[in-house]
């Protein structure tokens, strides 16, 4: 394994392919607990919107997820603007630090007025998707070989995440789907998957992209030990 970026929101790396752990990753994404609105108790909502409607807009305004927290953790956030104003999901207050500030929720006009409070739980996206944290997906790396000089200017001048790599007499690179269609017509013996794969892990905010990808592998194993538990 060989990580290619590490940042709070993308975290990339290479491995020797192999879909099936890929694809059980990725599906296990969904169950990794993060914090998101549960409860909303309006109390007063002049928009135009109904409350039903606000409540969903709330809902999916993403919070950040701090480690300590557990089933039991319950916090509220408050709301309440008079117009004429944009509402926007930075208007809330309560310890929970929301992701983004600018999310628009609702316009009140002049006179309106709206104030609720929003409780905030743990929960896990395979049951709303307010609570998915992020995704992963993945692609192939590919091994060109070709004596043709075309196909050696589409390999170097590829903006793949690696930089073109030399191996032996063939080229190991990360190619768009463009370039692999110009390459086959070039060459359709040229080229074939590598045995490598990329993996994307991608965070919406609440928690880093990294931690996705340990929640997401520590899920698979508490899923694969509760399926060997029922078979024995």
């Amino acid at each position: 394994m060989e990580i290619i970026e590490k940042t709070p929101e993308n975290f990339i790396f290479r491995m020797e392919a192999n879909y099936s752990l890929a694809n059980a990753i990725r599906r296990s994404v969904d169950e990794v607990p993060v914090l998101a609105v549960d409860e909303v108790e309006i109390y007063k909502n002049d928009s135009a919107l109904y409350d039903e409607f606000l409540a969903h807009r709330i809902g999916l305004v993403p919070l950040k997820t701090e480690k300590k927290m557990n089933n039991k953790t319950a916090v509220d956030l408050k709301l309440t603007k008079k117009g004429p104003c944009w509402v926007y999901s930075g208007d809330f207050k309560g310890s929970p630090k929301l992701v983004y500030d600018t999310i628009p929720l609702t316009l009140l006009e002049e006179g309106q007025e709206i104030e609720l409070v929003a409780t905030a739980k743990l929960g896990k996206g395979i049951n709303h998707a307010k609570h998915s944290p992020g995704f992963i997906y993945y692609k192939d790396l590919f091994e060109v070989k070709s004596s043709k000089p075309e196909v050696e200017k589409i390999i170097k001048e590829s903006k793949g995440l690696i930089k073109p790599e030399k191996r032996g007499s063939s080229w190991i690179c990360d190619l768009r789907e463009t370039e692999v269609d110009e390459i086959t017509k070039l060459d359709k013996e040229a080229i074939k998957n590598s045995g490598e794969i990329i993996v994307f892990v991608e965070s919406w905010g609440q928690i880093d992209a990294k931690d996705i990808l340990i929640g997401a592998i520590l899920a698979l194993g508490e899923n694969l030990t509760e399926f060997e538990n029922a078979v024995k």
